[in-house]
């Protein structure tokens, strides 16, 4: 979801890859709540950070521990600022349906509002 936000702020003026601890399945959580402010993740496969090739990066975004001490391990002996922001993990929700999607938007919202905080982008659309 994080990618998606930057993407969707910054265009082509910020590159921008998305990488998990491990490659998985579409989440149709989070292409729900996506949907709703108007970003269309559906066709997003998830990748692992083992399966990065382009080290070209000025900053590695991790949310969760696993993924902060991957990422670490990546970026030695390169010039990359990596940075972790702790992220309730909404996979971990249970109960209906509604209770889940909650998850997920306080998830998507809380990362909106960092990710447009951290990375100020001149003439960024909005949602």
């Amino acid at each position: 979801m994080a990618a998606a936000m930057l993407r969707h702020l910054a265009g082509r003026r910020i590159y921008v890859e998305s990488a998990g601890v491990r490659a998985g399945e579409p989440d149709p959580f989070a292409i729900a709540v996506m949907d709703e402010i108007g970003i269309d993740i559906s066709d997003h496969v998830p990748q692992a950070i083992d399966d990065l090739h382009d080290l070209g990066f000025d900053r590695i975004v991790t949310l969760a521990p696993e993924a902060q001490h991957k990422a670490l391990e990546l970026a030695q002996g390169y010039a990359i600022d990596v940075v972790y922001w702790p992220t309730p993990d909404p996979t971990l929700a249970t109960g209906p349906r509604d209770v889940i999607l909650d998850a997920y938007r306080a998830v998507r919202d809380r990362l909106f509002s960092k990710i447009k905080a951290e990375f100020p982008v001149q003439g960024a659309g909005g949602v």
